[in-house]
């Protein structure tokens, strides 16, 4: 360009005449001509490019849009006025979600024709002129975008509007704004203009109303400001309403008490300048609008009024189904935009973003929500709990102070209950017991508090992990006598300790502490991680807790929920598989499509050999352990049943998870402690959570029996080995060296399974898992004959409780001597000289010493003084009026059931 000016220069320094002149201006003329054209035709290239790439952006954009059809649409533009509708199993309606916005639908020609007007002078004065959208407008809506001046506004036509709020969400992404053009011209394409008017009246906010509620609508604004139907509507009144949806909540009159606000000036200033535009329209002549603009409105705004309350049945189904279908939604929002569920929850601005998305959608729109809850299940057990509740434990009164208001207020302190019924195959949550009392507690017992799970974890953490590496077999013997690990000194259920060995079967039935600690040690120390295990069943617990010998007495930082305790422990009766609970089952969108279905998902955490050997163990639990008195109290069989009981320090928490083929149930009772309190449950608490337990399964039987399957045997799988071993060692049968002799042992043997390994040789010591050689030494002195207090309780706290008394509050020993058990691998069946029994109490006068080739018989009798033997051993009121309650929240760890490195309480002592 430089040298083409030096060119034209040089060119007129060479002039010689006026012809030299004229010839050479045109020259330059030209070149000068032939520049423009050069840049105009850039430009213009630049332009084409910009344009197709712009093009091309909104098709990439709009190119994974599922396009609807006309019917689709239609559906969608006339949803106004509704939200989701909640369903139970089987098509059974539990309730529609209560509206954030009020309103009901009329056509337009019960629509004042000045409001008409109004709206389409003062929101898209060219509605009835372009095909959805206006460039020019769209034009100033991109620059308003990029360079930040001017409204957000001024890009959108009435159609536009309309699809935003019918067919879109309310995120302001560019990809959003490409599918509202695209599905705007659709709109306009399909429908008449005055059927986008009439949607687009019915479906805006329009700020609140004299009682304050929000309102949506024409109809709805004109009844809950002026008194009036939309078709009684004046001028001024039609103008002041179209002037509402630029900004419904800084031009509304009322406030959110209903009252009328002291300042409305900015909502007479918007009327005004919706007049004026309907006179510069020529909608309005210019004395009409002289008149309205002098109207006095404010005396036609009506006197606040009270909104009426909508009870709801079933509170707990009200409030999960909700909660749950939000986040599902919160998860498919996030997901279409590009963002992680994961990261999305890092970002609190962000996720409140999705969450009122979400939860305006299910308010205002006609979604409709299946779950898994079977309506008479839920209503049988809810009904046993509330007839139960007053049984559960008293109820304390107390004066505590008021966190919001600080005022001092009385507070009842209820023994609150949480259930969940699990179909194990499927992992459906069928019913549910959420509290005792919804109308003051809308916390859900049953899936969100977080508790100490007490012994109930002992199968999940520990036993089941020593099986599933050949650690253990169902009678290997475990040390139950005194013993402290780094100042930690664990006991048994009533700061007992049993001073003998005992089996991994009865350690389980009679849920004895010291030998689950011993047992959770020795995985530890040898490189055997439970996390792993208790991960895949839904248990997600820090590594912290892991390293503390307490987690397997139940003593957790963060505790876990019902639901998910009963969950893993389903996880036995499949066989070793877990299956995910749920309860959305599906979600479908106000067009009839279904937007989401729960997919089942499983995980191999043990072998089916673990999960029998487990199953076998846990049935002695019911048939003669701490459980024992369902064998009378339900009205179904037990024979092919099995469970587990838990209690916390203090009896703050106790727990009773029962499983048959078909279904787990699981029951937890104990006190919220609000305010700071700390009341515990009675020292019976087990029996009463059991009768509680037993109420709510005869119920789901007399129902349902065939959910139970409660006649299926668990069969036993190939793979798992069945050994004689001796009773009291857990080995196999043979020969020890005592006092200078070799004794053959052989007395009294049973069955122990295994999945992996095989039981040890018979050994004087190292038999049995947390044994010290003193220990050893009075068990072979006992066995002997010397009356030396082993297996003699021994009670080191202060009670006045005798031992038997404290194993009857255990629930061991209520049917001694009694089992409906049905395996042959019972914990009940004594093998004594070739003969079986039913005993458990020991003899040994037929015991023989062996030295060198001589046998003779001893003739000793067993340990006098001896209390090993098992009958003898220690061991639907959710209504409320209210929509969203949020109650209280639950008490993590349960208030002291915290693992601790020293002392000498007993952790989730049954």
């Amino acid at each position: 360009m430089k040298n083409l000016w030096k060119s034209i220069v040089a060119s007129f320094k060479g002039i010689n005449s006026w012809s030299d002149f004229a010839t050479k201006s045109n020259l330059t003329i030209e070149v000068i001509r032939r520049i423009v054209l050069y840049i105009i035709a850039g430009i213009f290239v630049m332009l084409s490019l910009a344009i197709g790439l712009g093009l091309g952006y909104v098709s990439a954009l709009t190119n994974q849009v599922a396009v609807p059809t006309k019917s689709e649409m239609s559906a969608q533009l006339k949803d106004v006025n509704n939200s989701a509708s909640l369903y139970f199993a089987n098509d059974k309606k539990v309730e529609s979600l209560q509206k954030t916005l009020v309103g009901n639908r009329v056509p337009l020609s019960e629509m004042s024709p000045y409001l008409t007007k109004a709206v389409v002078a003062t929101e898209d004065s060219d509605f009835y002129r372009h095909n959805g959208v206006e460039p020019k407008s769209l034009f100033r809506a991109v620059l308003s975008d990029v360079t930040g001046i001017g409204t957000q506004t001024g890009g959108s036509t009435l159609t536009q509007q309309t699809v935003k709020m019918q067919l879109l969400s309310s995120e302001t992404t560019w990809k959003r704004k490409a599918v509202e053009i695209f599905l705007a011209m659709r709109v306009d394409k399909y429908f008449t203009k005055d059927e986008i008017l009439e949607d687009y009246l019915n479906a805006a906010t329009l700020g609140r109303n004299n009682k304050g509620q929000n309102i949506q609508g024409v109809q709805a604004a004109a009844k809950g400001i002026f008194g009036k139907d939309a078709s009684d509507l004046n001028l001024a009144e039609s103008a002041f309403i179209a002037g509402l949806p630029q900004s419904p909540s800084i031009y509304t009159p009322y406030d959110v008490k209903g009252r009328v606000k002291d300042d409305i000036s900015l909502g007479m200033k918007r009327k005004n300048i919706v007049l004026y535009r309907m006179y510069r329209d020529n909608k309005i002549s210019e004395s009409e609008y002289n008149q309205a603009k002098k109207f006095n409105l404010k005396d036609d705004f009506i006197k606040p009024g009270k909104a009426s309350t909508k009870k709801i049945k079933y509170g707990y189904v009200y409030n999960l189904l909700t909660e749950q279908t939000r986040t599902i939604l919160i998860k498919r929002l996030a997901k279409n935009d590009g963002i992680s569920y994961n990261e999305l929850k890092k970002d609190k601005s962000l996720y409140q973003k999705y969450y009122t998305q979400a939860d305006t959608e299910l308010h205002d729109k006609n979604y409709r929500v299946d779950s898994t809850i079977n309506k008479k299940l839920y209503t049988a057990m809810n009904e046993q709990a509330q007839g139960f509740k007053s049984n559960l434990g008293t109820s304390h009164t107390d004066t505590a102070q008021d966190p919001n208001t600080g005022k001092t207020i009385k507070v009842a302190e209820p023994v609150q209950n949480g259930s969940v019924l699990l179909d194990n195959k499927s992992g459906q949550v069928l019913a549910f017991v959420g509290g005792v009392n919804f109308k003051k507690s809308q916390l859900n017992h049953a899936f969100d508090t977080n508790r100490s799970p007490g012994s109930s974890i002992k199968p999940l953490i520990t036993f089941a992990p020593a099986i599933e590496n050949g650690v253990i077999g169902s009678q290997s013997m475990l040390a139950d006598f005194k013993t402290k690990y780094n100042g930690y000194a664990p006991t048994d259920y009533g700061e007992t300790i049993q001073n003998r060995f005992i089996s991994a079967r009865e350690t389980l039935e009679e849920s004895y502490n010291i030998p689950s600690v011993n047992l959770y040690n020795y995985l530890m120390k040898n490189g055997v991680s439970s996390k792993s295990y208790m991960e895949k069943m839904g248990i997600h617990l820090s590594d912290n807790e892991y390293k503390q010998l307490g987690i397997t007495l139940g003593g957790t930082a963060t505790g876990v929920t019902v639901l998910q305790q009963a969950s893993a422990f389903s996880t036995f009766a499949n066989k070793g598989e877990h299956v995910d609970p749920y309860v959305v089952d599906k979600i479908t969108d106000p067009t009839g499509k279904v937007i989401y279905q729960h997919k089942h998902a499983k995980k191999r955490v043990f072998t089916k050999q673990t999960s029998y050997i487990i199953q076998n163990m846990l049935h002695g639990v019911v048939t003669k352990g701490t459980a024992s008195a369902l064998s009378y109290e339900s009205n179904f069989s037990t024979k092919n049943m099995f469970g587990k009981t838990g209690t916390s320090n203090d009896y703050r928490d106790n727990w009773f998870i029962g499983s048959t083929d078909g279904i787990t149930l699981a029951s937890w009772i104990g006190y919220d402690n609000f305010y700071g309190k700390n009341h515990n449950l009675a020292s019976n608490s087990t029996d009463i959570n059991q009768e509680l337990w037993s109420r709510m399964a005869n119920a789901v039987y007399k129902d349902s029996p065939g959910i139970m399957n409660v006649h299926k045997k668990f069969n036993r799988p190939s793979g798992v080995q069945s050994y004689k071993v001796d009773k009291e060692t857990g080995t196999r049968t043979g020969s020890i060296e005592y006092n200078g002799m070799t004794s053959k042992v052989s007395q009294h043997t049973t069955q122990s399974l295994y999945y992996k390994g095989n039981p040890k040789s018979m050994s004087y010591g190292n038999f049995a898992i947390g044994g010290k050689a003193k220990n050893y030494k009075l068990f072979w002195n006992n066995y002997f004959g010397r009356d030396n207090g082993y297996g003699v309780v021994k009670q080191l706290g202060k009670s006045s409780k005798s031992a038997k008394e404290i194993a009857a509050e255990n629930g061991s020993g209520k049917t001694t001597g009694f089992s409906n058990s049905t395996n042959g691998d019972g914990s009940s069946e004594v093998i004594t000289s070739g003969s079986s029994s039913t005993t458990t109490s020991r003899t040994f006068n037929n015991s023989t010493t062996t030295n060198g080739n001589a046998e003779t018989g001893t003739g000793s009798s067993g340990g006098s003084g001896s209390s090993s033997g098992s009958g003898s051993s220690v061991g639907s009121g959710d209504e409320t009026t209210t929509e969203n309650g949020t109650g209280g929240t639950g008490s993590a760890g349960a208030g002291g059931e915290s693992t601790q490195s020293g002392g000498t309480g007993s952790l989730g002592r049954e």
